[in-house]
């Protein structure tokens, strides 16, 4: 396994320690700010979800770099950011920190589009992220980002920063995803 597939599946590994950070009944103590508090568990979570979104550049600029592009890699770096990003998703509902109806948005163009990649996988195609999916990916990240630190800075001055994020991530996912299926339409014409 090369070095930006290790880096992917690094990613992976940091998704339980995230969960457990964000779910486990853990009792650290919390930070006040202003009328609110957040768990210093909460916070150590989202630290290590950025330290895992930021893996999500890192590996694709060493595949490059270093000519390491490979059809795992291909297969694990979009896999790795899903199951990263609905983790967070998931727990953020369960916190209601973000609303259900949102995050099941979010995460069924998640399922659908991997459906269209595994079809596409059985046709012999393997189709790597393209320039929309990376947007939609890092206003996910942000929006998540933003969710998990209780929308700090911005609560100091009541600007809802974390909620515009999560809708414009909410847009752009959407919209990928309509561009994967339109962009690969042709093997649901060819399907027997």
């Amino acid at each position: 396994m090369n070095l930006p597939n290790k880096i992917t599946v690094s990613r992976i590994f940091m998704i339980p320690i995230f969960m457990i950070l964000m779910l486990a009944p853990l009792n650290w103590g919390e930070l006040a700010i202003g009328d609110e508090s957040i768990p210093y568990t909460h916070l150590l979570a989202a630290l290590i979800f950025i330290i895992a979104s930021i893996t999500d550049w890192v590996d694709g600029y060493y595949a490059r770099k270093l000519n390491l592009v490979t059809n795992l890699g291909k297969f694990l770096d979009p896999l790795a950011d899903k199951l990263l990003v609905s983790a967070a998703l998931i727990a953020l509902v369960e916190l209601q920190l973000a609303p259900a109806w949102i995050v099941i948005v979010i995460i069924s163009r998640e399922f659908a589009v991997t459906g269209l990649r595994l079809v596409l996988a059985g046709e012999g195609e393997v189709v790597a992220a393209n320039m929309l999916g990376k947007i939609k990916t890092w206003a996910q990240i942000i929006a998540v980002s933003a969710l998990l630190l209780h929308n700090l800075p911005f609560e100091l001055i009541g600007f809802p920063f974390a909620t515009i994020a999560l809708w414009v991530a909410m847009i752009f996912t959407i919209y990928s995803g309509w561009d994967y299926f339109y962009k690969n339409r042709q093997a649901f014409v060819n399907s027997k």
